[in-house]
């Protein structure tokens, strides 16, 4: 018998992930991942059905509706396997684990949902992702795999257990560590400058072809080159395509995760809170560098829809929105031709349509249209974007976006992920802050720190963090990524205003990555801490994913507060991270874009700018630096004490900046040209 929320049949209803209380509900028995779990399959010798997956993830939906809610499936899957659900969000140690070995089993990458049979002792031994009821897609049916799956653990024990050993051995070889290279040089940076210029697409932006995601850590590193005219170019050109495709909400701002064609048209619909600080970030270096108006609208659209959709009343952010509404992808977001004309006067119509493409074709499933610029290859600002509108068609323009905005609005709108993950949110506050900091925006900053109180009231316990909460309800031992990405937030929340705790919030935090996390034979820290359960493999890996890399981030955090702080102890566990990962960017520095930025900071140590003096004269020279300078900037007003021994410049009764690169310290500057003359500001008009 088919269950219901208000009577859940499962033991997932006392989760507190939103994906996990999705299904249970189901007539599946399925189980929390943990001990209790574990120690069932070994006492029932049968085998787990591990099912991996997230709440707006559209696959997951129809695996589940066609399979988990169905009580004939739920039945054969409860007497064959220990059922087990996994949230990839809330456990990504897992996820990354079973990913791995869901590709080592069948040679393709994985995805979600992702479906795993394994041993009792957690070793997988055949897997995929979705999976439909009954074979269609040239994939076996659900049922029918299962009982496969069962018999050849009943009848072939030995070819599964040695099998298990070699994945186990393979696993193993991931984190094995190469001698130390004599010295770091910089021929990684430029090979993987190469690549990604090699695999760049000159007509629609981004890398490769569909689907297309964003790879924000690729942008920022290509968009930090010096005097690299063809990678400046290459990331505004992206931002600006992105700008104008689907995958950026015409409507309302804010990304999708990815585009399903090569031109940024039509996305898979989900809003990922992890993509969109980042590419905040990036949206606000774009427009410091070039003052293009375009870059601006899109960056104060992407910060009001986090500030209107994805800001909870704790003040930390929601995690996601879904796909799917009313059971249909993309619904909420596209529209029909006669809904339009109907909502608008003739004239906003007929801009519209030439604007946002609806004089052509639909362009979701050949009945409906998703806004996008019309665009044509080769034009070089937002292909008819408001750049390219006189002021009353700019203005008609956006009567019309906020029409049809607010009639969106009453639609049924999709679900909402509302946990807060303690890396999702350092992410988005290091977004905001670095945005903030470029625009000079105080209620961004605002924003940020309202998350940073959230997450230091309720995920740091006992000198350690936890990696997400909901309603209050904070739990699970935090991974390397919540470090790392948290360090590197505080660093930029220092820069927009500086603020004692968060320095020592900061330190508190980097010490704490240090001992738990770091790999003290080999260098380098692993996905889960010292103390964390015992897995079938410790994921220790330099590329980044989706997101960023966390021994990347951790190593490029470290170096800043190194030279910020002088601790040669953060400098030197820096170093050893690109020590331990040298063999494989020196091999293959794809993927690896943001340790090497480390790895460019390690080289050429960061120009660190320290100014001191009346409170009331700082913001100036702050936000002056902020605007178009890529320094790394501590204002701190006359009146402070207690500060480290490197931040302790003399007060003065008129501002004066200390630059120092490294240990290379200039005498103090109190004219702010000649600061200036010195940290060049960043500008590709």
């Amino acid at each position: 018998m088919n269950g219901s929320p208000q009577h859940p049949v499962n033991r997932l209803a006392a989760e507190t992930s939103p994906y996990l209380l999705q299904h249970a509900a189901n007539p599946v028995d399925w189980l929390p991942w943990g001990e209790e779990a574990l120690a069932h399959a070994r006492s029932q010798d049968k085998p787990i059905l591990l099912s991996i997956g997230y709440s707006a993830c559209h696959w997951c939906h129809v695996m589940a509706h066609e399979s988990f809610e169905d009580a004939e499936v739920a039945a054969v899957m409860n007497a064959l396997f220990v059922n087990i659900k996994v949230d990839r969000e809330e456990r990504p140690d897992l996820d990354q684990i079973y990913q791995s070995a869901h590709q080592m089993l069948t040679g393709r990458h994985g995805g979600w949902p992702l479906t795993m049979f394994l041993a009792p002792d957690g070793t997988p031994f055949f897997g995929g992702t979705y999976f439909p009821k009954e074979a269609r897609y040239g994939l076996p049916g659900f049922v029918g795999l299962c009982r496969q799956v069962a018999e050849i653990w009943r009848t072939r024990r030995d070819d599964v257990a040695t099998q298990n050993n070699e994945l186990r051995r393979a696993l193993a070889q991931q984190t094995t560590t190469a001698a130390a290279p004599a010295r770091l040089d910089a021929a990684p940076i430029a090979a993987l400058r190469a690549t990604l210029l090699d695999n760049f697409d000159p007509d629609w932006g981004g890398f490769g072809g569909a689907p297309k995601f964003p790879h924000p850590t690729d942008l920022a590193f290509l968009l930090s080159r010096p005097n690299d005219p063809a990678a400046h170019e290459a990331v505004l050109l992206t931002l600006r395509r992105m700008a104008a495709g689907g995958i950026y909400d015409q409507l309302g701002g804010g990304f999708c995760r990815y585009s399903v064609d090569e031109q940024w048209e039509i996305p898979h619909f989900e809003k990922m809170l992890y993509d969109n600080g980042p590419l905040l970030g990036l949206y606000a270096d774009a427009w410091s560098a070039t003052d293009a108006p375009e870059f601006r609208r899109v960056a104060e659209a992407t910060a009001a829809w986090t500030i209107r959709e994805m800001t909870a009343p704790t003040g930390a952010f929601y995690s996601s929105i879904d796909a799917d509404s009313e059971g249909e992808e993309g619904k909420f977001y596209v529209w029909d031709r006669a809904e339009i004309e109907g909502l608008l006067t003739p004239q906003e119509s007929a801009l519209a349509g030439r604007h946002w493409g609806l004089d052509e074709p639909p362009n979701f499933e050949n009945q409906h249209w998703h806004l996008k610029v019309a665009a044509a290859p080769g034009v070089a600002a937002v292909p008819g974007g408001a750049t390219a509108l006189g002021e009353d068609e700019a203005n008609l323009l956006e009567s019309a976006r906020a029409k049809l905005f607010a009639v969106r609005e009453q639609r049924i709108r999709p679900g909402l992920d509302d946990k807060t993950l303690t890396a999702w949110n350092a992410l988005m506050i290091e977004g905001l802050a670095h945005a903030a900091r470029r625009f000079d925006r105080p209620d961004w900053l605002a924003t940020a720190r309202g998350a940073l109180t959230y997450l230091r009231q309720t995920h740091w316990q006992n000198g350690r963090l936890l990696a997400t909460s909901r309603q209050g309800q904070a739990h699970l031992p935090a991974y390397l990524d919540d470090y790392a990405y948290l360090i590197a937030a505080l660093l930029e929340l220092l820069q927009a205003e500086f603020n004692a705790e968060d320095l020592d919030f900061a330190r508190a935090l980097a010490d704490a990555l240090l001992e738990h996390f770091e790999d003290r034979a080999a260098g380098g820290f692993f996905f889960t801490a010292h103390d964390h359960e015992t897995l079938i493999h410790r994921p220790r890996t330099c590329h980044d994913s989706a997101m960023p890399s966390g021994n990347g981030v951790a190593a490029l955090a470290l170096v800043r507060l190194g030279h910020l702080l002088g601790e040669t102890r953060y400098l030197d566990a820096a170093r050893r991270t690109l020590e331990a990962f040298w063999l494989q960017i020196e091999r293959q520095p794809g993927g690896c874009a943001t340790l090497l930025q480390a790895l460019d900071e390690v080289i050429t140590p960061p120009t660190v700018v320290i100014l001191r003096g009346p409170a009331g004269e700082l913001p100036d020279w702050q936000r002056r630096l902020a605007r178009r300078h890529r320094v790394i900037t501590l204002a701190m007003p006359n009146g402070l004490t207690g500060l480290p021994p490197a931040l302790a410049k003399p007060e003065t009764p008129q501002v004066n900046a200390w630059v120092c690169q490294g240990v290379i310290c200039l005498a103090p500057l109190a004219n702010f040209a000649e600061l200036e003359a010195i940290c060049k500001p960043v500008d590709f008009r």
